[in-house]
């Protein structure tokens, strides 16, 4: 599976490695397309490809962080 995902993180995150712990936590190829943070918020696009299970894992792991994901755009091959 791959999808392609703007998030949208909170400030509160900023000292948080959070995708460096998705590369190292979850089986998925991680692929950051654009981004942008600052002290307030951040943003990014990124790509993950893998399982379906595992992608879906990831996308909870950071609903649960209090990541907005916007826009995702699924394509199954």
């Amino acid at each position: 599976m791959r999808i392609k995902a703007e998030l949208l993180f909170p400030g509160k995150l900023k000292d948080e490695s959070l995708i460096c712990n998705i590369c190292k936590q979850f089986d998925i190829i991680l692929n950051i397309v654009e981004a942008s943070f600052s002290t307030d918020t951040g943003w990014a696009i990124l790509i993950f490809e893998g399982d379906e299970t595992e992608v879906n894992r990831t996308l909870e792991y950071l609903k649960n962080k209090d990541v907005e994901i916007k826009d995702i755009q699924k394509d199954k091959t």
